[in-house]
């Protein structure tokens, strides 16, 4: 038994999304690197949504959470 096959409890990105969601309704993300490099945005909903980390928007969006989250958000 490798590490590798340890159940994953949490959920993981395996195919990422290629729409853009409203940067208003994201309120938190994880950054994540196996399987796939992504990022995890999760919405005031609690809905999960993957995306590539390489898209403008995702830096945009990691960028407002990131203020919002430190209290710098103007």
């Amino acid at each position: 038994g490798s590490a590798g096959s340890q159940p994953m409890r949490r959920f993981t990105c395996v195919t990422l999304s290629t729409q853009k969601v409203d940067i208003r309704s994201l309120v938190k993300y994880e950054k994540q690197h196996v399987p796939v490099n992504a990022i995890m945005f999760i919405t005031a909903k609690g809905f999960k949504i993957c995306v590539s980390p390489e898209q403008r928007w995702v830096q945009a969006a990691i960028k407002k959470i990131d203020q919002k989250r430190s209290g710098k958000g103007k």
